[in-house]
């Protein structure tokens, strides 16, 4: 066809196929609405790396539970000892989200008071289970599937908020988040049925409980209530935890100061300078995106 005779073309959505066009024709205005990297957020260095210590917080708690299990298992740490340690931790909780947490009531504490005293009742009743749990199995076995937990509950944890909904919150977690929850719990089980006694069983299955569900919420709490706070108390924890690890195993204190070192200075770095190799092209041929809320 003559171009003097057909049609000119039209930018339609549903106008059918234009005579004398093909299907995919554009015209010389098409590549004039590109535009390049429209999206792409840039990232402060020092930002990224604060971001990070949420991480090497967690971290250094999961290292911290290790190494009191390890003390326990060889009886470097007693029953009472543990108890103590226990109610220690359970005061300070709750002292902290007192002092953090918003909006906190007295309504909202006796809550969790009494839903603590449920929890810690039925963990009394139900010691004697755990310690008979995995008679019948090796030790060995224990030990390869409860690393093995853990790495799956570091994998899937929620760095970014408490498996336990936050006073105020409208969202509830996550499910990954409750899968690594779960992974710990199992964890904590089969390390507390190697111990000798139902009381041991008990402080420990305690300890390990407050930990992976307790110390999440007060730590969110923290770094909601002001970020000056939350850095200090994260320094704080990974100096103790490196020093409880240096007198545990110089092994361990290496690879956890290793890995405090790559997660916080390395993986920052690293973000940072392949933000330089980020290419996005965006268009008239993207797809639509809603500008309002569908459930509206």
């Amino acid at each position: 066809m003559n171009n003097e005779c057909r049609p000119k073309w039209r930018k339609v959505a549903y106008g059918g196929r234009q005579p004398g066009y093909d299907d995919n024709h554009t015209d010389e205005s098409f590549l004039e609405e590109m535009v390049m990297n429209a999206n792409v957020v840039k990232r402060d260095l020092l930002k990224v790396m604060i971001d990070s210590v949420s991480i090497s917080q967690y971290l250094c708690i999961v290292a911290l539970v290790v190494s009191t299990w390890t003390y326990t298992l060889n009886l470097v740490i007693d029953e009472v000892t543990l108890l103590k340690l226990d109610t220690s931790l359970l005061l300070a909780g709750f002292s902290m989200l007192l002092l953090t947490a918003s909006p906190f009531s007295l309504k909202l504490l006796s809550k969790y008071v009494l839903n603590t005293s449920f929890f810690i009742s039925g963990l009394y009743v139900l010691a004697p289970i755990y310690q008979t749990l995995t008679r019948s199995i090796s030790s060995d076995s224990i030990w390869a599937l409860a690393v093995c937990l853990l790495l799956v509950h570091l994998f899937l944890h929620d760095y970014s908020g408490s498996t336990i909904r936050p006073p105020g919150a409208l969202n509830n977690p996550k499910l990954t988040s409750n899968i690594s929850l779960n992974a710990s719990i199992v964890a904590s089980v089969l390390v507390a049925s190697r111990l000798p006694s139902r009381l041991h069983v008990f402080a420990i299955m305690l300890f390990s409980l407050q930990i992976f569900l307790f110390v999440p919420l007060v730590a969110f709490c923290i770094k909601k209530f002001s970020l000056r706070l939350h850095l200090l108390f994260s320094f704080a924890l990974m100096i103790m935890t490196l020093g409880v690890t240096y007198q545990l195993h110089h092994m361990f204190f290496i690879l956890l100061l290793a890995l405090l070192v790559f997660i916080s200075i390395v993986c920052p770095y690293w973000l940072i300078r392949i933000q330089e190799y980020k290419f996005e092209i965006n268009g008239p041929w993207d797809e639509a995106k809603l500008c309002f809320d569908i459930t509206e």
